[in-house]
């Protein structure tokens, strides 16, 4: 599966973006799809997962400000980003991987399809 990432771009403290995560297939409920980011000199980190039948999972720090969708019809992947915070600056990936079990994991470490990200810079 090939993934490709777009949106990024600059915005103030409290600013909003979305992001697309474009798939070269529909990968359907059988897997997990989710977003991820990861900021200089830190670990990559899980900020929200689903797959087609519903299942969403949300990082504590976006919950309530992050929103993850998909369309199928177009094989891509979004994420609403709302109310940023500068420390939130990061390269920004989108993953998948084969479902084994209801819950997707928020953990980068479980995903083995990686996007080549998209920066996400948020100014003070």
């Amino acid at each position: 599966v090939h993934l490709v990432e777009s949106g990024g771009g600059s915005v103030q403290s409290g600013g909003s973006l979305r992001l697309s995560c474009a798939a070269s297939e529909y990968t359907g409920n059988g897997y997990c799809m989710g977003w991820f980011r990861q900021a200089p000199v830190k670990e990559r980190e899980g900020l929200a997962v689903t797959a087609t039948d519903g299942m969403i999972r949300y990082a504590d720090s976006v919950k309530g400000r992050f929103t993850i969708s998909q369309d199928n019809a177009k094989n891509t992947l979004y994420l609403q980003m709302n109310s940023l915070k500068p420390e939130e600056t990061a390269m920004y990936y989108c993953a998948t991987r084969r479902r084994t079990g209801w819950w997707c994991p928020l953990d980068p470490g479980e995903y083995n399809y990686w996007g080549q990200g998209t920066q996400v810079t948020v100014s003070s």
